[in-house]
């Protein structure tokens, strides 16, 4: 078996300190939002939805972002974490097609006509669960209901094993230029213990469409830490990958909830899950493989190839963080539409119902499908900030964040600099007196380094994932 020590990553001139990473491998949020999801509350008085968009568009012509979440699947995904609905009946689409029709008008009369999309995502699920007519459907509903921009971005999620050659021509009809294919793994054995059987031929026929139809790029989702995993099957499942040449790649660390996602349970009832020493070995692996590849490590779980946009965003220092992960487009709100489907203005967060039930009910009545969400307080934003900075650049700018956030930072954060002792003395971030830079040893924790901003915190076992 192969030892996650006989790895190291050459990226920025060091190697990963894998006795570092086995320290601080705790349970932390992903900071795709801050405050984390988990703080979301029910009473939705005191969000005030409709006060909410209302706010966000006066006198607002920003950017929108905008997410669709299409949660069908015909087969459950036992590792997934996802909010999905699990059916053969391909006929609930066109039905939910009408449902985002409703509230896509519910959100348009609330929207200033004159921003412009510049993001619009469909995640799942599986939205080539979709017939090809329906996402054609879905394309001519937001160019109804919104204004595009010439430069927008338009990207899917797809599954290759639910995937014709006609999902590619009628995504790229409604704009499509970026797709996400989500592969996993590639060892058969590891695919029945999922309940995910994919043979790579899907993946590689998958990428040919894609390349075929012009999507300038193509990710690919990886995931290790999954049953029968080992160091050598996932080094084999980055070299398959490899081999398709995709433009990102997305290795995300399984995260076992149960708690949450009781189909999780199977593994462990099964005993297949890898240990902590054997998750990590996978980690390095990967870590070694993808930048001896030339792919850069952006952050967390992306990596993407130099002349990426994202990779640009990272040089230039304008990569963004928001609930589909890692962007390109900072600044503006994001507005989601479906099952589950978050939205994020400057002030708030509003999620949708989780259960078709309950998001039709609030549809049939003429209401937004909002079951709970966040207002932030001033201090939630300047911390939303510090965090998303740390996330996004490594490194935090005192003088810099005292006239954006319009306080003396040192002074206003003094307890929390004086609680980063121990990653300067562990060689996690590299201290001043005028800010601070993560270290190429320490990008693997920088969940752990915004941690320490996070004032949300509370002992709460079960919350988060482990970092790695």
């Amino acid at each position: 078996m192969i030892s996650p020590d006989e790895f190291s990553a050459p990226q920025s001139g060091s190697a990963l300190n894998l006795d570092l990473i086995r320290k601080y491998s705790i349970p932390a949020p992903r900071y795709t939002s801050y405050p984390p999801a988990t703080q979301f509350i029910a009473e939705l008085d005191g969000i005030d939805a409709e006060k909410a968009y209302g706010d966000d568009n006066f006198a607002d012509t920003g950017p929108l972002s905008l997410y669709f979440h299409l949660p069908f699947c015909e087969t459950r995904c036992w590792y997934c974490g996802c909010n999905t609905v699990i059916t053969k009946r391909h006929d609930a689409a066109a039905e939910y097609i009408d449902d985002l029709a409703i509230e896509m008008a519910l959100i348009a009369k609330r929207t200033n006509p004159q921003r412009r999309v510049t993001q619009v995502h469909l995640g799942g699920g599986t939205p080539t669960f979709l017939p090809p007519d329906q996402l054609r459907r879905l394309g001519e509903l937001v160019q109804e209901y919104f204004t595009l921009a010439s430069d927008c971005e338009v990207s899917a999620e797809l599954d290759p094993r639910r995937l014709k050659f006609e999902h590619i021509q009628a995504l790229r009809e409604l704009g499509a230029n970026r797709a996400s294919l989500g592969v996993q793994d590639t060892n058969r054995k590891v695919q029945l213990a999922i309940n995910r059987y994919q043979p790579h031929s899907l993946n590689e026929q998958a990428m040919e469409w894609l390349r075929a139809e012009g999507f300038k790029s193509v990710n690919v989702d990886l995931i290790y830490g999954l049953p029968l995993q080992t160091a050598e099957t996932f080094a084999k499942t980055i070299a398959d990958v490899l081999a398709i040449n995709p433009d990102r790649l997305s290795v995300f660390s399984y995260a076992h909830v149960p708690w949450i996602k009781p189909a999780q349970r199977i593994f462990e009832d099964r005993g297949q899950l890898p240990t902590p020493e054997e998750k990590l070995a996978m980690f390095a692996v990967a870590h070694e493989r993808l930048t001896a590849a030339g792919y850069i490590d952006i952050g967390l779980d992306h990596f993407a190839r130099p002349t990426d946009e994202l990779a640009q965003a990272q040089r230039a220092g304008t990569l963004h963080r928001n609930f589909q992960g890692y962007s390109t487009h900072a600044g503006a709100s994001l507005y989601g539409f479906g099952l589950s489907s978050i939205s994020q203005t400057q002030q708030v967060y509003l999620q949708n119902h989780k259960t078709l039930i309950a998001y039709r009910t609030a549809l049939a009545a003429g209401h937004l499908p909002i079951e709970r969400g966040l207002r932030l307080t001033d201090e939630d934003q300047r911390r939303r900030t510090i965090i998303m900075r740390i996330m996004c650049d490594r490194r935090l700018d005192y003088t810099a964040l005292s006239v954006k956030l319009g306080v003396d930072f040192a002074k206003a954060y003094a307890r929390e600099i004086a609680s980063l002792e121990d990653l300067v003395a562990d060689g996690i971030i590299d201290l001043s007196h005028d800010g601070f830079a993560v270290t190429p040893a320490g990008a693997p924790l920088l969940r752990v380094v915004a941690m320490r901003f996070d004032a949300t915190l509370k002992p709460a076992a079960g919350k988060h994932a482990q970092v790695i």
